[in-house]
């Protein structure tokens, strides 16, 4: 009678445990295995490069991207999501620690400048997630993401091509650096895949930052006869853009562009009722932002991973804003170009030794 009783009163007991435990969970609580347990409280932040969170190009597309991401969770700037500004490379690492004090669960590194610092704070703190932009750190606790700049750069490369009327068109860049050089390589390829003939005239700034350097490097390669110019360079594009807006405000009906990168430009061109912008190279770095975010909060962080995006992921493209300046024929060529990539008929070149075989092939 006793051992009956006993039992009995064990199963009630039991069953009393497994209600309360049923009671006492949430979908949020089974479904996420992120390091805090908690996807209400998953905070993510950013370091910028040099060229500042407003650059009009790739730090800003990256806090565009952050905030998107905001939204969807509700959060705004300094309560749950927040970047740390660098005006130098000495501000890396205190612009990372202060992220890390401050208890975000995600930091985003943006752009390969920041890769040695990042790589330091993350062995540092392995219960924290980073994410570095254009480069690739091998850590459990870092995922990569990456583009191919190089496959954009061929198309609008081909516009250039087919917009130029002096055969004569240019490449701004920020850093000579193997990233950057993916920019040059491509847009080359895509200009002497049109016409052999068009001269590329290449100069770098040595920053992505110095917007006054970028408009001397600009004036020179107008008045050298190009009227097409690519830049591939932070804020210091904001400088080649002034110059050409100079040059449209002085001589209206002077044919001249600037081809943008990384976001639409377009605005970046306006002048009065003209636009000098013809296109932008798009790499969808608030994508691949927001993308990893709800990753990591969602408790699957590709930690320890290369993500690279391309034309096939719709990261890659050109803009079609300007529709007085990029024609229809101009589009449908450079879409032509687009398939030949995606077909595999065309292995875009990355580096000037590969750009020189391409070169050499045509």
């Amino acid at each position: 009678m006793k051992n009956r009783k006993f039992i009995t009163m064990f199963v009630l007991i039991l069953s009393l445990g497994t209600l309360l435990a049923a009671c006492g969970s949430d979908d949020k609580g089974s479904d996420s295995d992120n390091k805090d347990g908690d996807t209400e409280d998953f905070t993510a932040a950013m370091v910028t490069d040099i060229g500042g969170v407003d650059d009009k190009s790739f730090n800003q597309s990256s806090w565009e991207g952050l905030q998107e991401w905001g939204k969807e969770h509700g959060y705004s700037k300094g309560e749950g999501i927040d970047y740390a500004q660098s005006n130098d490379k000495a501000d890396y690492m205190p612009n990372l620690n202060r992220l890390i004090r401050e208890d975000y669960n995600l930091i985003f590194g943006i752009g390969f400048e920041l890769k040695e610092d990042l790589e330091k704070v993350a062995g540092q703190y392995d219960d924290k997630h980073f994410a570095i932009v254009d480069d690739e750190i091998d850590a459990p606790n870092v995922a990569s993401i990456m583009f191919k700049e190089h496959e954009g750069s061929f198309l609008v490369g081909v516009a250039a091509a087919m917009k130029t009327e002096t055969n004569k068109v240019g490449f701004v860049g920020g850093i000579d650096s193997p990233l950057i050089n993916k920019f040059e390589s491509g847009f080359i390829a895509g200009v002497k895949s049109v016409n052999p003939d068009i001269e590329v005239e290449v100069e770098y700034a040595e920053s992505f930052g110095a917007p006054d350097k970028g408009k001397i490097i600009a004036s020179n390669m107008y008045s050298n006869g190009a009227d097409v110019i690519y830049h591939s360079s932070g804020g210091t594009g904001n400088g080649v853009f002034n110059q050409a807006k100079d040059l449209k405000q002085n001589d209206p009906d002077r044919d001249i562009w600037v081809i943008g990168v990384d976001r639409d430009q377009y605005d970046e061109g306006q002048i009065g009722d003209d636009n000098v912008t013809l296109t932008s190279m798009i790499k969808r770095v608030d994508v691949a932002v927001e993308d990893v975010s709800n990753q990591a909060m969602d408790g699957d962080f590709p930690g320890g991973e290369l993500l690279e995006f391309g034309l096939k992921d719709d990261a890659i493209g050109f803009a079609t804003t300007n529709e007085e300046a990029i024609t229809e024929e101009i589009i449908d060529t450079v879409n032509e170009w687009e398939e030949k990539i995606l077909d595999g008929d065309i292995d875009v070149p990355q580096t000037r030794d590969e750009t020189k075989e391409f070169v050499d092939s045509l």
